[in-house]
């Protein structure tokens, strides 16, 4: 291995690839979010034929292609950052969290005792996953929910309709003057309760991940590399974990939603508490799970792509140039 690639940390390694999947998954299925958002911000029922009338509009637009990556760079930049600041946070977490096991239990060998991948694997419970997941996510929600306020705007309306931002710049100078620094964190508290997401989603992924791993090196020798999470599995995990992790957590998508666009308060309600009372009275139940068949069909190729970037440019990436 060269001199660069030795000097590879783990959460080094974390980070390229979380930027590598956001970058990627963003690319491949940004104009199923703009349908999805448009769908969360509709007050009548929201169906399957509405998604598909949305995408008739934005393709039957003078410039379609620009209709359908509308507010791309906001998302983009949202959703490559975060990941590559959440996997980053979470391997920190996750070692923090393994020393704490081990201090507890007495393993630690010596004072400088690094835990290895295997170990941690040993050592964490879904319960530790889902702690670790939630203080990266609460760092990565405080640090980027400017963006997605801007990416929610833009992706609500057409570019060149009234009061639409004309570029993500454009939206933040229009945020600071009519709204002040408070209009940048609009949506943040219950996107802070939308930190359950990521962690139920990883609770779920990491055990699931290292049974397999079990299952697979039941006849390898003691002491073999970890063996490379396959392209099959990791869809089967990954989507697995999703729906279970989407279905429990999305109400909190369609309240963030109605906070975060144009006029909220005059259209939605004021804060948290206000939306979801009138979401209650006017929908009743099923105005918080507005577009979630769209968010279904969207999440799933876009959490496969992702984990699939992610599971091997970290497998890759500490053994290219060895």
């Amino acid at each position: 291995m060269t001199e660069n690639h030795a000097r590879l940390s783990p959460a080094l390694v974390e980070t390229i690839a979380g930027l590598s999947a956001g970058t990627i998954s963003t690319l491949a299925v940004h104009p199923l979010d703009v349908i999805k958002t448009r769908l969360q911000i509709q007050r009548e029922a929201a169906t399957l034929g509405n998604g598909f009338g949305i995408l008739r509009s934005l393709i039957a637009n003078e410039r379609p292609i620009q209709s359908l990556y509308r507010g791309l760079t906001p998302n983009l930049v949202g959703n490559a950052s975060s990941w590559a600041l959440f996997f980053y946070f979470k391997s920190l977490a996750e070692k923090q969290l393994v020393l704490f096991h081990e201090r507890r239990s007495n393993v630690l060998t010596s004072p400088g005792h690094l835990p290895t991948a295997q170990e941690s694997r040993n050592v964490l419970s879904p319960a530790d996953y889902f702690i670790a997941s939630g203080i990266a996510g609460t760092v990565i929600t405080l640090s980027t929910n400017p963006i997605w306020v801007l990416k929610t705007r833009m992706l609500s309306s057409d570019k060149g309709t009234e009061g639409a931002y004309e570029s993500m710049w454009h939206g933040a100078k229009q945020v600071l003057k009519t709204e002040g620094v408070r209009g940048f964190y609009r949506g943040a508290g219950v996107s802070l309760l939308g930190n359950s997401h990521g962690a139920v989603q990883f609770a779920v992924y990491e055990p699931l991940k290292n049974l397999w791993r079990k299952y697979l090196a039941r006849d390898q020798p003691l002491g073999q590399k970890e063996e490379k999470l396959g392209n099959t599995a990791t869809l089967v995990i990954s989507g697995s974990a999703k729906i279970v992790a989407g279905t429990v957590t999305y109400p909190y998508q369609v309240l963030r939603s109605r906070l975060q666009t144009y006029h909220s308060e005059e259209r939605f309600g004021r804060g948290i508490r206000g939306v979801a009372a009138k979401i209650w009275r006017e929908e009743g139940w099923k105005g918080f799970y507005r577009g979630l068949g769209t968010n279904v069909v969207r999440v799933l190729p876009a959490t496969w792509v992702t984990f699939l970037v992610y599971e091997n440019v970290r497998y890759y990436l500490p053994r290219w140039g060895s």
